[in-house]
């Protein structure tokens, strides 16, 4: 008969959590990819004025590189605590703030969008 190693909860914690990192780094990489599409290609494509659209791309390439810094420092957080045997709470704060920026993005896109 074969026994079973036994596995304990936190391996498949450190695994949720790399799973969540990588959520967030693919959440960057489409903030960006819509940072080149409306900040390059709209304006080269369409016979529109190109400052707000490259204002718009800018504001989704910054909103990708937040993506990626909390992604990092709430990974960390949360192997910290997992090596202290401690829960890393989703911050409200932080979350409100993700949901800001991409609520005024939103509106902005959409603005655009009815404008030219």
């Amino acid at each position: 008969m074969v026994e079973r190693e036994p596995v304990d909860a936190s391996r498949r914690t450190r695994l949720a959590n790399e799973r969540t990192y990588l959520a967030w780094v693919r959440s960057s990489l489409t903030a960006l990819a819509v940072a080149i599409g409306a900040g390059k290609i709209v304006p080269g494509l369409a016979h529109v004025t190109r400052w707000p659209f490259e204002l718009l791309g800018a504001g989704f390439a910054a909103f990708a590189v937040a993506l990626i810094a909390y992604g990092a420092r709430r990974f960390l957080r949360v192997e910290r605590a997992l090596q202290e045997g401690l829960f890393a709470p989703f911050q409200a704060s932080e979350a409100i703030v993700l949901a800001l920026i991409a609520a005024v993005l939103g509106g902005a896109t959409f603005a655009l969008m009815f404008v030219h």
